[in-house]
This record gives structure tokens, sequence and C-alpha cells, in this order.
């Protein structure tokens, strides 16, 4: 039978590129299983963090089948983002690709009597043939997701095919109540005398259903009567067995969990799951943890999981790789409609290489994944048009969705589009459902831009299934203030934000899915913004997991079935004025506030509750009251609030704007733009411009006004800007930046020679 053996203990490693051990390294570092070299790096602020090609390596004895023969693996869950694998010297594997699972046959390289040497040499250095390319997240380093043996007898089922379990299960409920399991395995090393024996059973463990094959011919249809579906609300699931048999012994087994659910979307009524409507409402999240990196265990992952599921949300969009096992399982458990995507993003490599890697990173998130319930859609790119579009883009995006298609034709395809692409982009005809990043009210525009934009996008398209897959802006514990503003980064802008977001999502429900980005602040290196360097930090909870901003209690307040109620602005906690306002979150119709012990307003309301009071000198203690729960929170009426609610930048940067109109001088802003012959100008790209000191530098002024990026080639996210122009930048900031300056742009670098 088979044997699973985990080794995440007794590793060596060396944080330099030494080359092959010959033999087991007792001088380097001991670590345990997962492990990451940048869990400090990748997100501490110092603008960088370490991208090498690094070693581990560890013994292990040789598992040893009873009868003799059988074959050894060696099974990485992840290694980021490239890795060679060594046993005893000898190169047995070499992988792309720094989320999946990978396996490699070591039988024939294990020795007989001695300990086993596994070396396995892990990058994450950028490679052309290697998605993602350039994205927005730190990509963290190492064996992040833990290493085992797997030995099995020589008949056993498929360990070679792209990280699969060599077991698939596709359920479907039937008109009468029961539901058909189509179930397929792969027993490699068979003859006649082998058979395959299924038992399905019940979250009770008691058999439903069974069937025996040929193994020569091992494919089943079995029916579960009276079955029960899997839904948010109530995430059943089946246990599918699958045992190799050879007359009366069990040569190997494998089992996956399944649920019974059925779903489509409508492009006038939205995402349906088992004939009932289920406007899907969630968040994105990404895998690393502060000063843990991506070097997750399996209960951090249920704990992000189980935190999700308190927000009230049913739906996940799992960016922008494969993610572990352990939390798809956790999606399974706990009831979440999955988003599951390869890191086809943000900067498109015309290298042949690294499109065959995109197919075989979308091969493996498929295979590996087929048979959890919770995923129902499979992402083939995000934000892919920064960089412009191609015809060969196009046709990679075909190529990946009929791949999609071909490997599962059970789940919808869809695709997550830049805020600037085209509403009549080619892409928005090739995967089956389609979504949109918009941050209207954060890098461009204004939140109540957000339901009109949709609303016409709906009308030119009333056939598109269209969803909002990314959302969001940054909120710092720090910053607060009376009157929140966009780019001032206060908890308060971010929770009136996500407000008015949640309601306005409320009011479509024809829009299949949204997704906050991001549940959860996460690494990104290259950032520097809102004075927290390294870190994206839109997360509705801090990285640390520690702090749910106010922001998370908005959307508890629309999607929790539980009774809640929360008091915003406690971090607020020192305030000045005769009068402040206080905003109570909570999903019940009634809300009445307290004073120090003395009623100060009963209000009824949709979600949020708008109160003013006059604090008194000191400490002032308020409480909040919604039928059967409550919440409290103390404030100090001062004479001035503090400095540090205000985050210089902001100050700073609304004189700049005005300062660059002061530049301009007598030009005509109001006149068409022009674009000279031998001078530069916005519609040249980043890259281009970089060419000149002069040019760039007025550049860098402008974008820096304009998002609050700061550009520097070779820094930050320069590949993932160098493509595109100071007129698309300046764009995505829309009604955020005054009239004319574009044109003042365009003005100040046609003065400007090309050489």
């Amino acid at each position: 039978m088979r044997q699973i053996i985990s080794i995440n203990d007794g590793w060596k490693f060396i944080q330099k590129d030494v080359g092959l051990p010959d033999s087991f390294p007792l001088g380097w570092q001991d670590v345990t299983l997962p492990h990451t070299w940048n869990a400090v790096d990748g997100h501490d602020g110092n603008g960088g963090y370490d991208r090498g090609s690094y070693w581990y390596a560890r013994e292990f004895e040789t598992p040893r089948q009873p009868l003799g023969g059988g074959r050894v693996y060696v099974e990485i869950a992840a290694a980021g983002q490239q890795a060679v694998v060594y046993v005893n010297g000898h190169k047995a594997a070499e992988h792309k690709g720094g989320y999946s699972i990978f396996r490699a046959d070591v039988t024939d390289v294990c020795r007989e009597d001695a300990p086993d040497l596994l070396v396995i040499n892990c990058s994450n250095e950028s490679r052309e043939d290697v998605y993602p390319q350039s994205a927005d997240f730190t990509f963290y380093g190492g064996l992040y997701r833990g290493v085992r043996l797997i030995s099995v007898p020589d008949a056993h089922f498929e360990l070679d095919y792209y990280g699969s379990i060599g077991l698939t299960v596709t359920s479907r409920p039937c008109p009468c109540g029961s539901a058909q399991l189509e179930i397929k395995s792969y027993p490699k090393n068979i003859d006649d005398s082998f058979t395959v024996l299924y038992t399905v059973t019940d979250a009770a463990g008691c058999e439903v259903a069974s069937a025996c094959r040929p193994a020569s011919a091992p494919a089943v249809t079995v029916s579960v009567p009276n079955a029960t579906l899997w839904e948010p609300d109530h995430p059943y699931l089946y246990t599918v067995t699958a045992v190799l048999l050879r007359r009366n012994e069990a040569y190997d087994e494998v089992s996956c969990r399944t649920g019974v659910r059925s779903f489509t979307c409508d492009p006038q009524n939205g995402f349906f799951l088992n004939g009932k409507a289920m406007p899907l409402r969630g968040v994105s999240r990404h895998q690393d943890r502060l000063y843990r990196g991506n070097a997750l265990t399996r209960e951090e992952h249920y704990e992000d999981a189980r935190m999700i599921k308190e927000l009230g949300a049913n739906t996940i969009r799992l960016a922008h790789y494969q993610h572990s096992q352990d939390f798809y399982d956790a999606c399974d458990e706990l009831g979440f409609v999955v988003w599951a995507e390869i890191p086809f993003i943000s900067v498109f490599n015309q290298d042949p290489g690294a499109h065959e890697n995109c197919i075989s990173q979308l091969r493996e998130l498929i295979i590996q994944n087929y048979n959890h319930p919770s995923i129902c859609f499979w992402g083939i790119s995000n934000e892919i048009l920064i960089g412009g579009i191609s015809e060969r883009l196009v046709e990679c995006h075909k190529e990946l969705n009929a791949l999609a298609k071909r490997l599962d034709p059970t789940r919808l395809t869809t695709i997550a589009h830049v805020s600037m692409t085209p509403v009549e982009s080619p892409l928005h005809h090739i995967t089956d459902i389609i979504s949109y990043n918009h941050y209207f009210g954060w890098y461009g525009g204004k939140m109540e831009d957000n339901g009109p934009w949709l609303d016409s996008f709906h009308e030119k398209h009333p056939d598109l299934c269209l969803g909002l897959s990314e959302y969001g802006c940054e909120g710092i514990l720090t910053y607060h203030g009376p009157e929140p503003a966009c780019k001032d980064y206060s908890e308060e802008y971010q929770m009136l934000y996500h407000a008015h977001m949640a309601k306005m999502l409320d009011e479509r429900p024809w829009l299949w899915s949204s997704h906050v980005w991001n549940m959860f602040d996460f690494g990104c290196a290259a950032r520097n913004e809102g004075g927290v360097a390294g870190r994206n930090n839109k997360g509705l909870v801090t990285m640390d997991r520690k702090t749910k901003k106010d922001s998370f209690y908005v959307y508890q307040a629309y999607w929790s079935k539980k009774p809640m109620v929360h008091l915003c602005g406690r971090r607020y906690a020192q305030r000045a004025g005769e009068t402040t306002e206080i905003i109570v979150c909570s999903n019940q119709p009634i809300v009445e506030l307290f004073l120090n012990g003395e009623g100060a307003g009963v209000q009824r309301a949709d979600k949020l509750f708008r109160f003013t009071v006059a604090l008194r000198d000191g400490e002032n203690i308020l409480k909040a009251v919604a039928g059967t729960v409550q919440d409290t929170m103390t404030l100090e009426k001062v004479e001035k609030e503090p400095e540090i609610y205000i985050l210089p930048e902001v100050n700073e940067r609304r004189e700049g704007v005005a300062n660059w109109f002061s530049t301009v001088g007598s030009m005509d802003l109001s006149a068409p733009m022009e674009f000279p012959e031998g001078k530069w100008n916005v519609r040249y790209t980043m890259e281009e411009l970089s060419s000149c000191p002069e040019a760039f530098e007025t550049v860098k002024q402008a974008i820096k006004l304009a998002t609050g990026f700061t550009l520097a080639p070779g820094a930050g996210m320069w590949d993932m800007m160098k493509k595109m122009t100071p007129e698309g930048m300046v764009g995505m900031a829309g009604s955020m930046m005054p009239e004319g300056f574009l044109e003042s742009l365009n003005g100040k670098l046609t003065a400007i020679d090309r050489e």
C-alpha cells in the first residue's frame, strides 16, 4: 500500500548559490518547512528583497514496499519560483512556476545501503520564461508549502501527470433529487488481475454508493440517492475513495472530497447556484503574513478562511496564482465559491517559453484542483493589458481559454481586466464571463463613478456577464480626521469608500461577482505609499491578522446573517471640536447610542447609522445597542488632534498640484494638444521617456501627483508601468486631477527636444 511520509523537519539551508553539495552539509542553517528566505525582507519596507538561487538539503531513508519493487516519489507542494531536485547527486526533476505541486520519481537513484541525500535548488530570480514577470506583490522564494515522500507499489494510481492524485470526480445533481458522480481513476502498471473498487461515503461516513471496475477500464458513473447539495450556508461534502485491488489485496488507495452543485451565470440576473440566484459578494486573498511571508501552516490557512467566513462573504478570488491545497480544502469545508487563477498578470512576454509556462501552470491548476467543489471559475489572466494589446496577446488568451474548456468543460472561464481596458475590447468574448478591476475613488475618479460605469457597460453589452474583480483603497490605522478624503490613507475614508461600494453592489444583483481588494494587507516590496513601505495596505484586516479595520465591519453589516453592531472610529481616539460624528455599522434596523451612560439618540437606518455628539473634556464612553448586540469604545476630547493623524505627504501633494500649474505660465490649457515632430509628448511610453532625463523627471513629478507612485527604472513596479504612457496613467486618475493637468504635462514635454 501507499506510504506518505512528511519530511518537513531536519532540513539544512544556505542563502548562497554554492552549487550542488556532494554530502550532507552540516554547516548550513537548520530550517523546518514551510520556509521562505523572504519572510522579513519581502515586506519590511527596505525597497527590495532577495531574489536569488539558494539550496536546501535533507537526508532520508528510502521507503520500501513489503513485496519489494515499487516507486518512490519526492513531492514538493510548491517552490518559489522555480526549482531543480537532486537525489544522491542525480538531477531528478526541474519545475518552472512557484505555486503548484510537482513530483520527482527518484526510485532509480535511491540507495540500498545508506541514507539518501535530497537537495533542492530553489530560485526566485527573474526569468523570461516563468510567470509572473512583474506584479504588485512579492515573489517569495523557498520551499514554502512543505515536502513529502510517497512510496507506492509497482501498480498504483497515477503520480506523474501534472501533480494529479490519479482520481477525478464530476458531480451532477439530478431532477429527481439524486446525484450522478462520474468517477475516473488512472491506475498504472496493471494487468487483467487488477480491479478498482469505488466507495462514496456521506458526511457521517456512511456508504451511499459503490462500484467495481476492471483496472483497464476504470471509469464509472454511480448514483447517490437523496443527495444533499453543496452551498455556502451548508457546504455538504461526500468522500470518494478508489482502491486498486488484486485478488484479496489492496495495492493502492486514493480519495477526494466532492460536493454536489450546479451553477450558471446570466448577464441580466447574475450568478445562480443550485438553481437559486446568489450574487457572489466577497474578497480577494493573498497567501502571505507579516514576517512569515508565504510560509503558512495549515492552521494559518484555515484561520484566514474562518475570518473571511466571519465577514459574511460567500466568494473568494484567490489571487494571483494557485494557492495551497489546505486553503482550497478550507473553502470546500466552509462554503466559499472560488475563482482560481494563474499568474498571467500585468506584463505580457512575447517569449514563446513564457507562453508555454502559462499553459503548464494552467494545466497544473486545473488538474490538481479539479475535485474541489468550491472552485467554479478558472481565471486566465489579470490586468494583462497594462502593457498594451497585440494580436499575439489575443491569440494566447484564446489558446488558454480553449485549454481550460478542454481540461474542464464543467466550469466557467473568466478574466480580470485592468480599468483602462476598452469597453469594446477583443478580449471580452473569449472567456465565458468577465470582470473589471476598478479603483474609482482611489487611483482615479470618485467612488461615485463606479455605479454609472458598470451600468453603462451593462447597457452596451447586455450579452456579457460582468463582475467587479478588484476595488479598494488604502486604510492605515494611524491616519484619522473629521473630513476624510481620497488619498488621505485614513481608516475613515476607507470605511466610507467601502460603505458606498457595498451599497452600490447591493443595488446591482446582476453583477455576477464582486471581490474586495483585499481581505488582508499583503507584501509588495516595491511599494511605498501612505508612510508604510513594502506593503499594499488595502486589506480589510492588517497583515498580521491582529486588527480588523472599520471597513471589515461595513461588509459584515451587509453580508453576515449573525446580528452585529460596531462603533467605527475607535482608533480616532483623540478628537477636537465642539461636536464629532459617530458612525455605527449594524445589520439590525435600529441602533441606540449612549454617551457616558446617557441616551444620545436612536436611529433607524440601513447598515450605516450616523450620530453627532458633543464630547465632554477628557474621556468619554460610547455604547451602541442594536437588538441583542452591543459595542463600546472610549474617546478623549482634546484641544488639538495629534499631528500623526495626518500624513504629511497628503498636504504636500495637494500643494504640489497648485505649484505644478504655477510653472505652466501663460499656456492655453483649453487648446487642443499638439504633438510636434522631434519633441516629447504624453503618448510616448515611460520606457521611451526614461531615455531623456529632463523629460522623465517632468513625467515623474506628474505621475507622483496623479497617482502617488514614484517611478524609477529598474525599481519598484517599473516593469509593470514602463509600457504605459503618461496619457494613460493620468487618465486613470480621471476626475482626481484638475482640468488641464494632462494638457499642461503635454505642453511641458513638447518643449523638450528628442535627440
